[in-house]
């Protein structure tokens, strides 16, 4: 705009001076100007982008290889046009970056008449997530820098890069049965495996359960006696407040949790137990502009800045989501493989605490499920919502995930005044090994010295 209004003044001074030489000039500024326009937005419109990737869901480490046509459907050549396949700014600014790119996805093609060309690159995972790949970002425009026109073609491809699973040993996270009536969701069996003592056969006792060898001894038949199973499944609370998670620490610490909550999920769905998870993060499909791609992908017009095109489709930051994200508690082979899709697509969040997460979930959580929070922090009402939880009835068990000693200790005697004793400590995926086990737990509340009232 600013050239056009620069050459139609030029023309109306060479006109009122009567100087021919400047005004032949004006025009043929003028005829170069329009033209140009016309070349450049008829470039980008007659350039279309076909996307071809696997967007299976990957492990971390894999790759994934993305191949982009473009092709001028048109009958004019075009002489230049920038091509950029676009990515997630996000995963590549942190340090370490969440995907690595080897290969050419910007790059400067010319187009004869019904041709095409390829843009090639591969993408590796480093880390899990939920990865738009594209769409394709176009920019064309005259030789002499005139007029640039920018369009975004090609729909992207979104592939979700699953957390990592450590594999536990052992669990024990024992639920403990609330006092009172409490109508049980989930009824507890008989643990084969653990002996409680031996009493006389009576009828109707099942002949597995006889104990011969004290019955040889006693001359009547005797049977064991089993101690009621001890587990009755979990359901994980995530604080993925972004207040937890400084940048400091990040992407480390939010991908430890991520990756203790899928372990201890997969541990319990192994077991035939129920499983659930709430966090207070945010699902990445949420920050997807579907409205935006449906009606601006292809937009005719194009932009007149790279930034304006950029910005358009780029993910949102802001969270416009307050309620929690929730895998309901339930048996089933497919309930692992649920929750792990909704871990690869959580991320930080400043939508609400975890405490009030956890008051929110109350009515929602089974009572004879263990309720395990993986906690970044513990601030006093994080501490209050959990001893709530306890005083509910629920059994309660504390994660704390890359605490220093400082924040360990002021974590540990804030959990004690609400009666929590049952805290862990996570700060490498090489302690998770050993997370299950009572020793971990008996040592953790053996470190720190806090007296503690009993109510």
């Amino acid at each position: 705009m600013i050239w056009f209004v620069g050459i139609v003044l030029l023309l109306g001074l060479a006109l009122a001076l009567q100087a021919g030489l400047v005004a032949f000039a004006g025009y043929v500024l003028l005829g170069v100007f329009l033209v140009s326009r016309f070349l450049a937005r008829r470039w980008v419109h007659d350039l279309h982008a076909e996307r071809h990737c696997d967007a299976n869901p990957r492990e971390v480490g894999e790759s994934t290889e993305v191949v982009v046509t473009l092709t001028n459907t048109g009958g004019l050549p075009i002489l230049w046009v920038l091509v950029e396949d676009l990515i997630p700014d996000l995963a590549t600014r942190q340090k370490p970056s969440r995907l690595t790119v080897k290969g050419k996805r910007l790059q400067v093609v010319s187009l004869a008449p019904r041709k095409s060309k390829t843009v090639k690159y591969s993408v590796t995972f480093q880390m899990r997530g939920y990865y738009p790949l594209g769409p394709t970002l176009l920019e064309t425009g005259d030789v002499f820098g005139l007029h640039r026109r920018h369009r975004v073609i090609g729909k992207p491809v979104y592939v979700m890069v699953y957390p990592k699973v450590v594999p536990l040993p052992q669990y024990d996270f024992a639920s403990e049965r609330p006092i009172g009536e409490v109508r049980l969701q989930n009824r507890l069996f008989e643990d084969p495996t653990r002996t409680a003592g031996v009493r006389e056969y009576q009828l109707g006792d099942p002949l597995q359960r006889v104990h011969w060898k004290v019955t040889a001894r006693m001359g009547v038949l005797h049977c064991r006696v089993y101690e009621p199973t001890s587990l009755a499944g979990a359901t994980l609370l995530l604080d993925f407040h972004a207040e937890g998670y400084p940048k400091r620490s990040e992407p480390h610490r939010s991908d430890l949790a991520v990756t203790t909550a899928a372990s201890i999920a997969y541990a319990v769905s192994m077991l035939n137990q129920q499983v659930g998870l709430a966090s207070n993060g945010r699902d990445a499909a949420d920050r997807i502009r579907e409205e935006s791609l449906e009606e601006d992908i292809g937009h005719d017009d194009g932009y007149e800045t790279r930034d304006a095109a950029r910005d358009r489709f780029e993910l949102r930051e802001d969270n416009e989501r307050l309620r929690p994200v929730v895998v309901e508690t339930r048996r089933g082979f497919d309930q692992f493989q649920r929750i792990r899709e909704t871990l690869a697509r959580l991320e930080l969040t400043d939508g609400f605490e975890f405490a009030q997460l956890a008051l929110e979930m109350a009515a929602r959580i089974p009572r004879d499920a263990t309720v395990i929070a993986i906690l970044p922090r513990v601030p006093v009402q994080s501490a209050v919502a959990l001893g709530t939880l306890r005083r509910q009835g629920f059994a309660v068990t504390v994660i704390l995930i890359g605490l220093s000693e400082s924040e360990k200790l002021e974590a540990h005697g804030r959990l004690l005044a609400e009666l929590v004793r049952d805290i862990r400590y996570v700060n490498a995926e090489e302690e998770l090994a050993h997370l299950g086990s009572n020793t971990a737990s008996a040592t953790t509340s053996a470190s720190y010295d806090v007296d503690v009232p009993l109510a």
